[in-house]
């Protein structure tokens, strides 16, 4: 009896010993995380439930006894509507010209900046500065300071070479809300593709200057292959912003003359023409097409990874 009774005590105590199962200590290390997740789920995820549920029901808010389950027909709507077509249209002609042009400035930008020159570190703070700004007042500083056609300084300028006063915004609109977004994401785009250009094998480098390679071959040949992920990376993260963009329309042309994107159209669907169902439904668009942006820039990034870990 003594000896079976020992036994267990000394199993208890070697387990008690040894600490917490590992099953108890996983549970223990995410505890503090839970707070975070429970948090990120009631603010991100029941709101986009509860508007993925009202996408199928046809709801008025002037009229709230009236709404009824429609099913489908809200997407159909704003796949078909001629109006939302359109602002589909315009949020991927704005992503695609945006996202480029500030990618072709970036780079140039990221070249100077990977020169030793005297002052290098007050231009590039002077360049991210803009990508600091908050978006409503860059829109606002394009809007009045830039555009304006009676005091702005685009006016002012001409004015003083003798040149032409353009309404900026009513001339050409598009190009106007393009120009403000490209000013905020070149630097963006430039922080991205400076850390790949600081990336670069210095080595291989040295030793295509000793075989006869020019700067132009060398920037063909090792430095566009080496940032194809830095510039896939930035496409992707751009268009994922560019695509939502709502402060810059709202602002400088309050989506009319053809400028309205899919952002704005859901605005105007949900406040201006109280279609909750038909809003909801053009929102529930706007975050299927970000996830899908996302995910491929997911893969980018763990891609960079990949690549990191192996060459390290």
């Amino acid at each position: 009896m003594t000896a079976t009774t020992t036994a267990p005590l000394t199993a208890g105590t070697t387990r008690s010993a040894r600490g917490p199962s590992p099953r108890l200590r996983a549970w223990a290390t995410r505890a503090p995380l839970l707070p975070a997740l429970i948090f990120m789920i009631a603010v991100t995820q029941l709101p986009f439930v509860a508007t993925l549920v009202i996408s199928f029901f046809d709801w008025n808010a002037l009229y709230p006894k009236a709404r009824h389950f429609t099913g489908i027909d809200n997407y159909r709507q704003v796949l078909t509507d001629a109006d939302l077509r359109h602002s589909v249209w315009t949020t991927v002609l704005l992503t695609v010209a945006v996202v480029l042009a500030s990618l072709v400035l970036g780079l140039l930008l990221a070249l100077l900046l990977d020169r030793r020159f005297r002052g290098r570190g007050i231009v590039r703070t002077l360049l991210i500065a803009p990508f600091l700004v908050v978006p409503v007042a860059a829109a606002l500083l394009w809007k009045h300071v830039l555009y304006n056609p009676e005091y702005g300084l685009f006016n002012g300028l001409l004015h003083y070479v003798g040149g032409p006063q353009p309404d900026w915004v009513s001339n050409t609109p598009l190009l106007a809300v393009e120009a403000s977004l490209v000013w905020q994401w070149t630097p963006f785009m430039m922080l991205i593709l400076l850390a790949g250009l600081q990336s670069r094998d210095q080595q291989q480098i040295e030793a295509a200057r000793v075989d006869g390679a020019g700067d132009w071959q060398i920037f063909v040949h090792l430095t566009l292959p080496h940032l194809r992920r830095y510039l896939e990376l930035g496409a992707l993260l751009g268009s994922i912003y560019i695509v939502q963009n709502f402060d810059a329309v709202f602002t400088i042309t309050s989506g009319g003359l053809g400028t309205a994107n899919l952002p704005y159209t859901v605005y105007q669907s949900f406040y201006q023409a109280h279609e909750n169902g038909l809003a909801s439904a053009a929102g529930v668009l706007v975050v299927i097409g970000s996830i899908v942006i996302a995910t491929f820039a997911l893969r980018v990034v763990s891609s960079l990874f990949r690549e990191e870990v192996s060459r390290a």
